[in-house]
């Protein structure tokens, strides 16, 4: 179970004095690769589910069985000592409280929601995703932070104003964190500037490090599914070796 003071404890992380230090947040896969990023010294993880639905046999987007996701994520948690927050994507149908209970179970401090559907690739309605996120944070209290993925950069028009109009809202609904899931870098600065949560930026590789991001707005950065694929390419060259 997740210790009730922990999710107060990753919220404050979030408060960075220096702009070119965020919070840098690996997303990691299974037990092993948790482990070897928190003996680094990394004092939070989070989970990639994309990461873990391929170590689990499936594609992403969605089609992990709920019940394997949240396992995985126990699983990942029960193996460190610091702090993991979950991706669980879009809640995989499961309702407000039910989401909470699981996620308090497998012992995390936070998670991910994305505002829309993978298999469709369409954006939610803005106002229905906001009272559900509503839901979702009233369950939680303070025992949760809360990470409200805003993909208008996916699906949506990819303008600033179409990603800050969505964030507001989430932030009403009780939002801790912001992710413009690939907004372009030169956009961060004008969405952090115009919403009042933390803003999680996505590392990619070639693209900007952690610390640039920091200094166009980013309080928190994240890598997605990169940090296995970069893992696997080293588990195939190995493959090739013998």
């Amino acid at each position: 179970m997740t210790d009730p003071k922990a999710a107060e404890s990753f919220r404050a992380m979030h408060e960075r004095t220096d702009p070119e230090d965020p919070l840098v947040i690996p997303n990691v896969w299974d037990a092993g690769s948790a482990r070897a990023f928190a003996e680094r010294g990394f004092p939070v993880l989070a989970t990639s589910s994309g990461a873990v639905a391929a170590t689990l046999g499936y594609e992403d987007g969605g089609r992990t069985p709920a019940d394997e996701m949240f396992a995985a994520i126990a699983r990942i948690a029960r193996a460190v000592d610091v702090p993991v927050t979950a991706d669980i994507e879009a809640g995989y149908g499961l309702e407000p409280r039910e989401i909470v209970d699981r996620l308090l179970e497998a012992g995390v401090v936070g998670c991910n929601l994305e505002d829309s559907d993978p298999l469709t690739g369409e954006l939610r309605d803005v106002d229905e995703h906001a009272s559900w996120l509503a839901e979702v944070s009233v369950a939680a209290g303070d025992r949760l932070v809360l990470n409200a993925r805003v993909d208008t950069f996916l699906y949506g028009d990819r303008s600033v104003e179409s990603a800050v109009r969505r964030a507001r809202r989430y932030i009403e609904a009780g939002a801790d964190v912001i992710f413009p899931i690939l907004a372009p870098v030169e956009l961060l600065p004008d969405i952090a500037e115009c919403v009042t949560r933390p803003v999680n930026a996505l590392c990619l590789p070639g693209g900007p490090r952690p610390a640039e991001l920091g200094k166009l707005g980013a309080a928190r950065v994240t890598f997605g599914h990169t940090l296995y694929t970069r893992a696997m390419e080293g588990v195939r060259g190995l493959a090739g070796e013998l």
